[in-house]
């Protein structure tokens, strides 16, 4: 299926971003993570369950990031 999405208007366009978005949340109980994801996720809990770091908030990071520019 080809069709050129300049055709649909902006609404249209976001909407059927939104639903492509919503059919990948409703399938990612399918995606498994790789060996190396798994072993990443599992570093982050230890490391969280050792010393109760939970991190910094993401508005923090972007706002370092973007006093940095």
């Amino acid at each position: 299926m080809s069709y050129n999405l300049r055709e649909l208007s902006l609404h249209e366009r976001i909407r059927l971003v939104e639903d492509i978005w919503d059919s990948i949340a409703a399938d990612q109980q399918a995606i498994l993570p790789t060996a190396e994801q798994q072993a990443e996720l599992d570093r982050r809990l230890s490391a969280y369950k050792f010393d109760g770091n939970r991190g910094r908030l993401a508005a923090e990071v972007l706002a370092d990031i973007k006093h940095q520019l």
